[in-house]
């Protein structure tokens, strides 16, 4: 249109009569010269002057003409382009929806991306979607993503290593721990891994001995201790989670947490490929061990390194009470026996302090032949020594760390990652599985986990909620280890015999702390009122036959020392959340409802 409006436009100017002549001057500019020249033009005419060109009106007309058809010629070959790549584009987005990923393609890489699509009680999701990514899958991780997985959460887990672990701890769950495997569906977890049935312990002091039961009368005849290989328990607890549709084990390393705007996104980390990934879920559970490298953001790690372990595997030998762990009170510090398998024994000796004696110069087979070796049951002392000439040792520091969370939207620490206490009484998964049990219970009425800051809220209850259970294994395996090592100090060794002779009186002085080591009566004021008795047992002691200033004097001394070894470690628990939760508002924390969720 804009071009038949040009012609008629052109065409009108060319039948215009012509005007009067006019007499126009301009100036041109020569190589050498200026001059003016006068010369006579209508509209109709050329005008030239020393090859200067100008053009009249009607030519002008023609030229824009000509432009405007040129640039009409390009847009609508514009327009038909773009129209012809936006259907293109609709049609195969289409194509895509209808057709399965990689159909019509016999030659698709394996780089690709595809979406594999699960259905779980009739609802499909995308395989790729997960509502909750958990770093880590030992222990905890693994029993988590199992519980979660079952609950119909879709959970996404990331382990550095998926080959099975090789560790010299974590091989002795009390029958505390087993009520919660049971609850959590993974009792047959130790099935089919030569796990041994553990049933009460046995200490050894000085050439004295005495055998403490777990008080198993009130439960079912299943219920027990069981001991095993760390790395096969692991591994079938991986394969029974792996085994839920909605569950999917990655092996990557997490290199950071992925944070928006104060709130936990996901996760960044590096496949097996070494490619770099993003996961992303409303809710990220770090269960990455004691050597996590993403606490840092999520708590305050104030850990403790009291002691090291050496550990060693004997064969060919008998412990003095089967299916018991044994505790010898050694000097400088205690020494634990227990089996893992039906030919293997475990021995933990203990180092007090965060170095060892040197293994290549020998040093260290020294120490454990000439000071540990000496102290041991002579059921097990020719194994014992035979197994450090075959140079089978090795060693882990202990370490103890109190629960000191950052409530954070969008993510939860669990497992040793969050709270650590000294490996002496086989606490460790018994807490940790606990932990999966109050975890559980609390997501189970939620259906959608979005609402990061609504969430975090609520799960503030989670950190009082598991309290009971966590501080009162924490506090115990902190105390012992303090009462069990060997000291200088007079009402320190006095401490020590008071503990061992109490625990052999039996009857309720036994069972009481037996209930407390083995998770079975997780309640902290328990654990103060016969900590505080083996105190006062022992100033009795020392009042006996007859009371002298000094034997008083270090009777005071026991009892200032026994408060200052349980003291600390219930300020590091919480006062208030371990022995007054109800005080706690986040202790009545309802679930949110559907409206705050969405």
């Amino acid at each position: 249109m804009l071009n038949l409006v040009f012609a008629n436009l052109c065409s009108h100017i060319k039948t215009r009569k012509p005007k009067p002549k006019e007499t126009t001057t301009y100036e041109v500019i020569g190589d050498s010269f200026d001059k003016e020249i006068q010369f006579e033009s209508t509209q109709e005419e050329y005008i030239s002057s020393r090859n200067w060109l100008f053009w009249s009106s009607d030519s002008t007309a023609t030229l824009v003409g000509e432009m405007v058809d040129q640039l009409l010629i390009v847009s609508v070959f514009a327009s038909v382009v773009g129209f012809i790549l936006i259907y293109a584009f609709f049609v195969i987005k289409n194509v895509r929806k209808v057709l399965p990923a990689g159909a019509g393609n016999s030659n698709v890489k394996s780089s690709s991306v595809t979406t594999k699509t699960i259905c779980i009680n009739g609802e499909c999701r995308s395989e790729d979607d997960a509502d909750v990514i958990i770093v880590g899958a030992g222990v905890a991780g693994a029993a988590l993503a199992h519980t979660l997985g079952k609950d119909g959460r879709r959970v996404l887990v990331i382990e550095r290593d998926l080959t099975e672990p090789d560790r010299i701890v974590g091989e002795l769950l009390q029958p505390g721990g087993y009520l919660k495997l049971m609850e959590l569906g993974l009792e047959d977890c130790v099935e089919d891994i030569d796990a041994q049935r553990v049933f009460g312990y046995a200490l050894f002091k000085d050439g004295k001995n005495t055998r403490l039961s777990y008080p198993l009368e009130k439960f079912h005849a299943d219920v027990a201790g069981r001991s095993f290989h760390n790395g096969r328990f692991i591994q079938r607890m991986r394969e029974k989670a792996s085994s839920l549709p909605n569950v999917q084990l990655k092996q990557g390393t997490v290199s950071s947490l992925l944070e928006e705007n104060g709130t936990i996104k996901g996760v960044m980390y590096k496949d097996k490929s070494g490619e770099i990934m993003k996961g992303y879920a409303p809710l990220t559970i770090v269960c990455d061990g004691c050597f996590s490298n993403l606490r840092r953001s999520l708590c305050n790690p104030q850990v403790d390194v009291p002691s090291c372990f050496v550990g060693l595997i004997l064969e060919n030998c008998q412990l003095p009470y089967e299916n018991h762990g044994h505790v010898v009170l050694a000097d400088p510090s205690p020494i634990l026996f227990y089996r893992i398998s039906s030919t293997e024994i475990r021995c933990l000796v203990d180092v007090p302090g965060q170095k060892i004696p040197s293994v290549s110069n020998g040093d260290l087979s020294k120490y454990l032949k000439t000071v540990v070796a000496p102290q041991i049951p002579p059921e097990m002392k020719d194994a014992f020594v035979a197994t450090i000439d075959k140079g089978n040792m090795r060693t882990m520091p202990n370490r103890s760390m109190p629960a000191a969370p950052y409530p954070t939207p969008g993510a939860l620490l669990m497992g040793d990652a969050f709270n650590m206490r000294h490996p002496l009484t086989g606490g460790g998964m018994t807490v940790a599985l606990s932990d999966i049990v109050v975890l559980r219970n609390l997501l189970m009425p939620l259906h959608d986990l979005n609402d990061s800051y609504t969430l975090c809220k609520y799960l503030e209850s989670f950190y009082t909620l598991r309290k009971p259970v966590a501080s009162t294994i924490n506090t115990l395996a902190g105390a012992l280890y303090k009462v069990f090592c060997a000291s200088p100090d007079e009402a320190r060794q006095e401490m020590r015999e008071a503990c061992f002779d109490y625990l052999s009186l039996g009857g309720v002085f036994s069972n009481g702390p037996v209930s407390l080591l083995s998770g079975l009566n997780p309640r902290p004021l328990s654990l103060v009122v016969h900590f505080f008795a083996v105190a006062i047992y022992g100033v009795g002691r020392l009042m006996l036959p007859f009371p002298s200033p000094k034997r008083m004097w270090i009777g005071a001394r026991l009892i200032s020392g026994a408060s200052g070894i349980i003291f600390p470690i219930i300020k590091a628990e919480g006062v208030r959340q371990m022995f007054f939760p109800a005080t706690v508002p986040a202790y009545y924390r309802a679930p949110p409802t559907p409206t705050t969720t969405q």
